[in-house]
């Protein structure tokens, strides 16, 4: 095992070159990169150095695209503008930058936002918690509530039970995440009828003031909305995995050998299948969480004006602002590449006969 979780390492060193590579090749034709998008934010005023060095979020809010006219139609002096390029690295050639960016980055020195007063690794530290608060509890109320249905399902499959919860698991699953989420904050937000939960934010603006049950009390308030807006379309993919592996095992001999022994259902159910027909699912854990963190997170975020890692993301994006889009990507390219190992160590941890060394040979 040993051997082959070092090749797995082995192999995150050429596959996140790759990834970087192809991302870092496609930007170069993406009109409107950060200098056009500081002067696009100028419009022909405003203090320029403060808008460069100034670190102030103007610069990120107003630069909502690229502009077609040639720069030098804003009556900007040609050194001022050799003088940004300059200042941000477009001087030297593709390249050259990227090799600079690879070297900075394989010290995990991912340098300083270009339109923030923040590195990048601060930027992303302080957004975290945000983005691992939808993913954790998303993924744990998933689990604690896809396993047992699906289990019932199996259990019961056929029946008018199986049929109207797949009915409802399904149509949970056909409705987009961010309709969903709309539709909380009209009925329970102070929409449109019930004004029971908040509007945005993960806490009050009293939170220093509350106690430690009170500071619980109302962080789990401020979460419920978004925890279940990005949680539904979890269910159907996890309850439809473990039902169908349940059915799966049921249908094995060793389950038939063991009824004719004389063993319950329940004692069949979980002390023989229940191990063999979870590891699938336990394995995917991991997989699941990186999804829930990276997938839903822009939209609901947005939605419940959470200040995370997807908001982050997204206005990077719109800016231009590459050391926020590349750090990350690097950063969540690894993580997501180191997950992924962690899922086969899951599966032998689940079931210790399996061996990925012996199915390579």
């Amino acid at each position: 095992m040993g051997a082959y979780i070092l090749r797995r390492l082995l192999l995150v060193i050429p596959t996140l070159f790759g990834i970087m590579v192809v991302n870092f090749t496609l930007t170069q034709f993406v009109p409107g990169g950060p200098i056009e998008q500081i002067l696009a934010s100028l419009e022909g005023e405003g203090d320029v150095f403060q808008t460069i060095a100034g670190g102030s979020d103007a610069g990120l809010q107003e630069a909502g695209g690229g502009d077609e006219r040639y720069l030098g139609a804003r009556g900007l002096p040609p050194e001022f503008i050799a003088e940004l390029e300059r200042e941000f690295g477009f001087d030297k050639p593709a390249w050259q930058r990227f090799a600079l960016m690879m070297w900075d980055y394989i010290r995990f020195d991912f340098g300083e936002s270009y339109f923030r007063s923040a590195t990048v690794i601060d930027l992303v530290i302080e957004k975290m918690p945000v983005s691992i608060t939808l993913g954790l509890w998303s993924t744990l109320i998933a689990y604690m509530v896809s396993i047992p249905l699906g289990i019932r399902k199996a259990v019961r499959d056929g029946t008018p039970f199986d049929t109207w919860t797949s009915s409802a698991i399904i149509v949970g699953y056909a409705i987009p995440g961010f309709l969903f989420a709309i539709l909380l904050l009209v009925l329970f937000a102070g929409g449109s009828y019930w004004k029971i939960f908040p509007l945005r934010g993960l806490t009050s603006e009293n939170w220093e003031e509350l106690s430690l049950i009170g500071k619980v009390l109302d962080y789990l308030w401020h979460i419920t909305l978004p925890v279940i807006a990005s949680t539904i379309s979890s269910f159907a993919t996890l309850t439809l995995l473990t039902k169908n592996s349940f059915l799966d095992e049921i249908k094995k001999q060793y389950v038939i050998t063991a009824k004719a022994k004389g063993l319950s259902e329940r004692q069949v159910l979980y002390g023989h299948v229940f191990r063999n027909a979870m590891l699938i699912v336990i394995a995917g854990f991991p997989g699941l969480f990186i999804s829930v963190f990276f997938g839903s997170s822009i939209i609901i975020e947005t939605i419940f004006s959470l200040d995370g890692l997807g908001r982050l993301g997204f206005e990077a994006a719109v800016a231009r602002d590459y050391p926020v889009i590349f750090g990350t990507l690097f950063v969540f390219g690894l993580i997501s590449l180191v997950v992924g190992i962690l899922s086969d160590l899951m599966y032998v941890f689940v079931d210790p006969r399996i061996d990925f060394e012996s199915r390579e040979t």
